[in-house]
C-alpha cells in the first residue's frame, strides 16, 4: 500500500484501546477501506457576512458546529487579540461553511475558534460553563495602552459596538451538489485541517449521516450477545462495531452490493438515516434473534477464525443465518466448521475480500453448507 493509506491506518492502529476489537489484518479490506473519495460536484462562493449576521444565524442554531471537530481550545488573550483585530481594522482570515444538504444550515468546516470568540464576546462570556459559572469576556493581553484593554462587549462605546457587528468576516459557502450526500463536508475539513486526528470511516458517517439510525446502532450494540460473539465487553473507542452492524444489515440486501466496501456502506446509512420507527423495530428484533441463536449455537467469539475477527467471515454467516433464522439446523455448529474448511470460502474470506464476486460467492457457500 501507500505511504497515505499507512499513515491513515497507522493512525488508527495506534488509536487503539486495550477494549477494542481486533480484527484480523486483511490486505484487501484496507484497501477497500482506504479507497479514494468519489468524484464530487462542489459549489463554492464567497459570503461577505457582518459579525452581527453571523451572531445572529448561531443563536438561531443555522450554523453548527459538526461532531467530528474538536472543541473550543482558545485562551482568552488569542480570542481578545481576534476581536481587537476587526476593532483597529486588521484583517482576519476567512471560514469556511458547509451547507447541509437536508437543512441547509451551515457546518464550521474550517473557523470554529474564529466564530465562537466572536459568538462569546457578544454574549459577554468566554467559553462553556464550568460548575454553572461562566467566565465574564474581558479583552486582556491587549496593549495597555490599547483603549479596547480589560474592556467588554458592553463596555465599548456605542460607536466601537457598532463598528464590530458591522465588521465583516469573508465566508467560503461550500455546498455538494452531486453525489447526493454530503460526504464532501469531512474530506474537506480533513484537509483544512491536517495537522487533525484522522477518522475512522465510521465516525465519519457518524457526523455525515446523523439520524435515527444512528441512535438505534448505538443501542443495539450495547446488546449482550452481540458483545459476546465481539468478545469485547465494551463499544469500540473507534466504532468498529457500529460499522460491523451497518455491514450486517447492509449485506443482507447482497444484490445491491457493488465495490468499495466504504462506498457501500455509507450508502446504507445515506438511505437509512431516518428510517422510521417500525423499521428499526423490526431491524433490532431481527437482529437480536440472529445474536442469540449465533452465540448459543456457534459460541463466543465464533469469527476469530485466524488472528483476531475475520470481518469476511462475520458478514457471510450473520446475514445468512439472519435470513434463515427459523429453519436453523440442529448441527449447524458441525456445518459451520465444514464451512471454514471449504477451500473456496477460505479463498472468498482471505484474498479480494470486497471484490464484488467473491462476496457473493462467500456468500453463496454459505448459504450451500449451512442450509442445503
Amino acid at each position: 500500500m501507500e505511504s497515505g493509506i499507512d499513515a491513515r491506518i497507522d493512525n488508527e492502529r495506534a488509536r487503539t484501546q486495550s477494549g477494542d476489537i481486533d480484527l484480523e489484518p486483511i490486505t484487501s479490506e484496507d484497501e477497500d477501506y482506504e479507497s479514494s473519495p468519489p468524484e464530487y460536484q462542489i459549489s463554492t462562493f464567497p459570503a461577505d457576512y457582518t459579525l452581527e449576521v453571523l451572531y445572529m444565524k448561531w443563536r438561531a442554531k443555522e450554523i453548527l458546529i459538526p461532531d467530528f471537530q474538536r472543541g473550543f481550545v482558545w485562551k482568552q488573550v488569542q480570542s481578545s487579540k481576534l476581536i481587537e483585530s476587526f476593532l483597529v481594522g486588521l484583517p482576519v482570515p476567512a471560514v469556511f461553511l458547509y451547507t447541509e444538504r437536508k437543512s441547509q444550515k451551515y457546518f464550521v468546516i474550517d473557523g470554529q475558534q474564529r466564530l465562537k470568540s466572536i459568538f462569546y464576546f457578544f454574549e459577554g462570556y468566554f467559553g462553556t460553563p464550568e460548575d454553572d459559572k461562566r467566565k465574564v469576556f474581558k479583552l486582556v493581553g491587549l496593549s495597555e495602552k490599547s483603549r479596547f484593554n480589560a474592556k467588554t462587549y458592553e463596555d465599548l462605546d456605542p460607536e466601537d459596538q457598532l463598528r464590530l457587528k458591522n465588521c465583516v468576516l469573508r465566508s467560503f459557502v461550500v455546498q455538494q451538489l452531486d453525489p447526493s450526500d454530503d460526504t464532501s463536508m469531512y474530506h474537506i475539513f480533513e484537509r483544512l485541517n491536517t495537522g487533525g486526528t484522522l477518522l475512522t470511516n465510521q465516525e465519519v458517517r457518524n457526523s455525515v449521516y446523523h439520524g435515527n439510525l444512528i441512535a438505534f446502532l448505538n443501542e443495539i450494540n450495547e446488546y449482550g450477545a452481540w458483545r459476546n460473539i465481539l468478545g469485547k465487553p465494551t463499544p469500540d473507542s473507534r466504532k468498529k462495531d457500529i460499522e460491523l452492524l451497518v455491514r450486517f444489515f447492509a449485506m443482507r440486501d447482497i444484490e445491491a452490493y457493488e465495490k468499495p466496501m466504504k462506498e457501500f456502506l455509507s450508502k446504507y446509512m445515506r438511505k437509512n438515516r431516518d428510517a422510521s420507527d417500525e423499521s428499526i423495530k423490526t431491524a433490532g428484533d431481527l437482529f437480536r434473534q440472529t445474536c442469540d441463536k449465533v452465540s448459543s449455537m456457534l459460541g463466543d467469539k465464533p469469527f476469530h477464525i485466524r488472528n483476531g475477527l475475520n470481518a469476511a467471515v462475520f458478514d457471510a454467516v450473520m446475514t445468512t443465518i439472519s435470513k434463515n433464522i427459523s429453519s436453523l439446523p440442529t448441527d449447524l455448529k458441525d456445518r459451520y466448521k465444514l464451512l471454514l474448511a471449504n477451500a473456496d470460502f477460505d479463498r472468498a474470506t482471505r484474498e479480494s475480500t470486497t471484490d464484488n464476486e467473491r462476496v457473493k460467492l462467500r456468500l453463496r457457500k454459505t448459504a450451500e453448507i449451512l442450509f442445503e
